[in-house]
Order: structure tokens, then sequence, then C-alpha cells
């Protein structure tokens, strides 16, 4: 089933995305991500129970991380799956998007 659960951790906004990340519910994801990104100076986009994303899913997490820099903040990808780190590795992204372990390991904002 697919899910998004937003959590606030401290001046963190976690993005907890859950099933498969396809054009169904993509444009969701984009509102959420972007919405983060207004309400806080640090997000991050948790992975790790995606099992498939399609590309209008990598592109909203592209727009996010697009967003994050025009804005200053602080975005990364925490605990990404296999399925999905295979998809950023084919298209290169994984050398663009930072891409960490745990909320703990996310860059401070400056």
């Amino acid at each position: 089933m697919n899910g998004i659960e937003l959590e606030k951790s401290g001046d963190c906004t976690l993005i907890r995305l859950r099933g498969e990340v396809d054009m169904s519910w993509s444009q969701q994801v984009r509102q959420a991500v972007l919405k983060a990104l207004d309400d806080s100076p640090r997000v991050g986009v948790v992975l790790s129970d995606v099992g498939y994303i399609d590309s209008s899913g990598v592109a909203a997490l592209v727009e996010g991380f697009q967003g994050s820099r025009s804005k200053g903040t602080v975005f990364a990808l925490i605990a990404v799956s296999d399925a999905v780190r295979a998809v950023l590795e084919l298209a290169r992204l994984d050398r663009v998007f930072p891409i960490v372990a745990n909320v703990d390991s996310m860059p401070k904002a400056t």
C-alpha cells in the first residue's frame, strides 16, 4: 500500500514514503516535498519502504533537490531501498543527491 507520512524532528521534516512511487501518486509526493521545503530548513525523504520508483517519482525528488538548492535548505534521501538505489544509479543521480543512512547522518542547516 502506498503512503506518505510526515514527521517533524527538531528543525527537520521527514517524509516517509511507502509502496510504489509511480505516476498514480508522484504528484502527491512532489507536493509533500515542496511543502516541507517551505516549512523546514532540513528535509529528508525516507525511502526504505519503497519497492519501486518510476521517472515521475524521480522527477519529484529532483524537483525537491533543486528547490532546496534555490532556498538554501538541506535536502537528503535517507535509507534508500535497493530498488530505488538501482534506479538512481542507472540515472547517475546517486552522485547528485545527498544519500544518508539515517536522519542523524543528515547535514545540519546553516
